[in-house]
């Protein structure tokens, strides 16, 4: 499992421990009971990064709960569009913020301080998180796929960019090829029965 990040932890710290991760888990849970049971299968797997959407019923609920029993994981709350919903995730102790598209009130609140993924598809889009927030959230993926992220990387060398949205397990090394700093996975994690040894081979890839 990765080193666990504080929730006051420096955005560089926070994007060190999603890269090391390889894969961003995006949690679209039915309840806060479901988060947890999600969260303790992703951690047996090796996954101490998570992110919680604002559309699982009574997020903050769900956050809270995920903190207080999995002290050791970086936690962070995505589908934020709103200056309340930042200030409310930042309360419960969300460690970083992820929105899929320009949200400059979310921006405006996460400031320096917070990591804040936010998403983007055209260059412009892209160009314009990274100079935000020093990474970008590519949204939604799997319509451009890894021959688009590296067309993106063409004109932005060395650009922090985590692909999400319609990518299974088996196509996150791909990604990783093409030059994704980690990808977003969704309920297809859960669905993963070799979901342990994919992980070590990912990060065995990586590292190689």
């Amino acid at each position: 499992m990765t080193a666990p990040t504080p929730p006051s932890a420096a955005p560089d710290t926070v994007l060190a421990a999603i890269a090391e991760a390889v894969l961003l888990p995006v949690l679209r849970t039915p309840g806060t009971d479901a988060t947890l049971d999600a969260v303790q299968r992703l951690a047996d797997a090796g996954l101490g990064v998570v992110e919680l959407t604002t559309s699982i019923p009574d997020w903050p609920a769900a956050v809270r709960a995920v903190r207080e029993r999995f002290p050791e994981s970086t936690i962070g709350v995505g589908t934020v569009t709103s200056a309340d919903d930042a200030r409310r995730a930042l309360g419960e102790g969300a460690a970083f913020l992820v929105s899929p598209y320009a949200a400059p009130e979310v921006r405006e609140i996460a400031g320096g301080g917070t990591l804040f993924l936010e998403g983007g598809f055209t260059p412009g889009e892209v160009a314009a998180a990274l100079r935000a927030g020093g990474a970008a959230k590519l949204f939604p993926a799997h319509v451009g796929g890894p021959r688009y992220l590296r067309g993106l990387l063409d004109v932005l060398p060395g650009a922090r960019i985590v692909p999400t949205g319609g990518i299974s397990v088996a196509e996150a090394g791909e990604w990783l090829a093409a030059g994704a700093l980690a990808v977003g996975v969704g309920r297809a994690l859960l669905d993963d029965p070799d979901l342990p040894s994919r992980l070590a081979d990912l990060r065995a890839s990586r590292a190689g």
